[in-house]
């Protein structure tokens, strides 16, 4: 192809195409009107010897072709972005950008607010949108789905992906205070549930996707054991308040068991099985990694939530980084 005859303009439509998959959107996130936004996309099919998308439905669908160019593009474009920028220290204080960040409402209540206390003071100007966890399958589109900073819980991060681990968090069960079988028991706040009656007890779990079974699920199985699990819900504070007002249990992140407790009417107790830990991490699109605006924001995030940790083993290596976490953390 010669360059020297292609319109670098038609790189910014096409990063909006892959990102958004609709002409549409594309011409709203590029301030074009759609006729022009599928004009373009007609020269980028010519120029690029490739037919670029295909129709799915309502949407357009990235050929492989296409696929492979979206990380080198976001990344040429980001660095044009910061050159153009100028080359002077970052500023939190005159920084206006927005930033989508993605999680389980478990940072609703561990993170968001110690995090806009201190962009208030720090970063007035910088706007937030804190939206649903990505599904773990989903880590792979986070550029797609305009996502800059995931919080995942999960062991195995898409190659695709840059992450950071922040802390582990060990497991507790949560009834509600003076739960009636638990009292008959003489089991109060703090212990320990026999094995056998927390597998004849009914349970509520955390599930992103409507699953009735869980982590406990699998590693119960690998001791022979099951429980009934009678209830799905698909945020920790459903799960909470449910255990709040019934006879359920559940298990939930020790950080979090522990920062509601008091609030919501819960005890806590110890797992009667051996559980590995969560494991947190702050993950972003590769090509972000160097911008200023987001290496900073990322630091803020990972000084708030490093203090977490509550097990004491050590935190495997960053993804994307060398085996070193210092850029994430700067």
């Amino acid at each position: 192809m010669n360059l020297a005859a292609f319109d670098l303009n038609l790189l910014k439509v096409l990063d909006a195409l892959l990102i958004e998959g609709s002409t549409t959107r594309a011409a709203a996130r590029v301030g074009l009107s759609q006729p022009a936004v599928s004009a373009a996309l007609g020269r980028l099919r010519v120029a690029l010897d490739d037919p670029l998308f295909v129709r799915d439905g309502t949407a357009l669908r990235p050929t492989d072709f296409a696929s492979s160019l979206r990380e080198p593009i976001r990344a040429h474009l980001s660095g044009l972005e910061q050159t153009l920028a100028g080359a002077g220290p970052f500023d939190p204080a005159d920084c206006d950008a927005s930033f989508r960040i993605s999680g389980s409402d478990y940072f609703s209540v561990m993170l968001l607010p110690m995090l806009m206390q201190r962009l208030g003071s720090t970063a007035p100007k910088v706007k937030l949108s804190f939206v649903d966890l990505i599904h773990p399958g989903n880590l792979h589109e986070m550029g797609r789905m305009d996502v800059d900073i995931a919080l995942p819980c999960i062991h195995d991060i898409p190659a695709n992906i840059v992450a950071e681990p922040m802390f582990w968090s060990a497991w507790q069960i949560v009834s509600r205070t003076g739960h009636p079988r638990l009292a008959r028991a003489g089991i109060g706040d703090g212990g320990n549930i026999p094995i056998d009656l927390y597998c004849d007890m009914d349970h509520v779990v955390f599930s992103s996707e409507g699953l009735h079974s869980s982590y406990e699920d699998q590693v119960l199985s690998t001791l022979g054991r099951s429980r009934r699990v009678a209830l799905a819900v698909g945020s920790f504070r459903d799960l909470y308040e449910t255990v709040a007002g019934s006879d359920l249990l559940a298990v939930l992140p020790g950080t979090l068991a522990r920062a509601v407790a008091d609030r919501f009417g819960l005890a806590l107790h110890p797992m009667p099985f051996p559980m590995e830990p969560a494991l947190l991490w702050v993950a972003w699109n590769r090509w972000q990694t160097d911008e200023p605006a987001h290496r900073w924001l990322r630091g803020e995030i990972a000084n708030l939530l490093r203090h977490l940790n509550d097990v004491d083993q050590p935190l495997p290596a960053s993804i994307g980084l060398g085996g070193t976490t210092a850029k994430a953390a700067e």
